[in-house]
């Protein structure tokens, strides 16, 4: 039987006690009703399940004592870096969540020309502490025990002055050379522009920097489609999908 997951960035360990509040406390008490005695597993990204029993419940903390690490999810043997021009509310939310779900490794935010989302410092940080809930919850939910980051955004041109050494991609319609014919080297940048595109400028920067424009077929797919179809096909060439 599948148990819940549940995430905490406290330090996890077989026979140490763990005291959760706030909203995971709301889950547990009030979505899955658990009692003294049920069973959970319990994740805080160091790469490890750990299956926890509640040992006393109050009205807003739960006490959970650590029975023993389960072996996890091993993550994707080709870390796949999702650099994605930030788009508007639940487009980005969902983008985060299926990358996740198909093994992204981290997601760095593109400020380009026409990223029409424009955002304050103050606001940004709050954007990107929700932005990191969603790939926690996607976490939680398709059994990852490695939380991928989201890093602070940075803009085009910072992005593309900064070479890393890895196999970058930025996903272009019409280019000549498909995704599925790339020999992928590890680790991959993949990039995915706003849903006017990349403009003139920012291609001739591409261009100019020697890296690789690559299309997904005949079809044009919105912003928030583009890079979970990406991260499959990666994927599924790279052996990932094999059972």
């Amino acid at each position: 039987m599948r148990r819940h997951r549940v995430h905490t960035q406290q330090a996890l360990a077989v026979n140490a006690r763990v005291v959760i509040r706030g909203k995971p406390a709301h889950y547990l008490g009030r979505v899955l009703r658990l009692a003294v005695g049920d069973v959970i597993v319990l994740f805080n990204g160091d790469g490890h399940d750990y299956l926890a029993e509640l040992v006393q419940a109050g009205k807003a903390e739960f006490s959970l004592s650590v029975l023993e690490q389960l072996p996890a999810v091993p993550e994707a043997g080709l870390r796949i870096s999702v650099v994605q021009a930030i788009s508007r509310g639940e487009r980005m939310d969902q983008t985060l969540q299926k990358c996740t779900e198909l093994g992204a490794a981290d997601f760095l935010p593109l400020n380009s020309e026409r990223v029409e989302v424009k955002l304050g410092q103050d606001k940004l940080i709050k954007r990107v502490e929700h932005w990191q809930g969603v790939v926690v919850s996607a976490c939680e939910q398709s059994g990852r025990a490695v939380v991928p980051k989201v890093h602070h955004p940075v803009s085009f041109r910072e992005w593309i002055a900064t070479d890393q050494g890895a196999c970058r991609l930025v996903l272009t319609p019409g280019a000549e050379k498909s995704l599925a014919g790339v020999t992928f080297s590890n680790p991959v940048e993949l990039v995915i522009g706003p849903e006017g595109g990349f403009s003139e400028s920012e291609m001739e920067w591409v261009a100019a920097r020697g890296v690789q424009t690559v299309s997904l077929g005949p079809r044009v797919l919105r912003t928030e489609t583009a890079a979970p179809a990406a991260v499959a096909v990666i994927q599924a060439l790279a052996g990932d999908f094999a059972l």
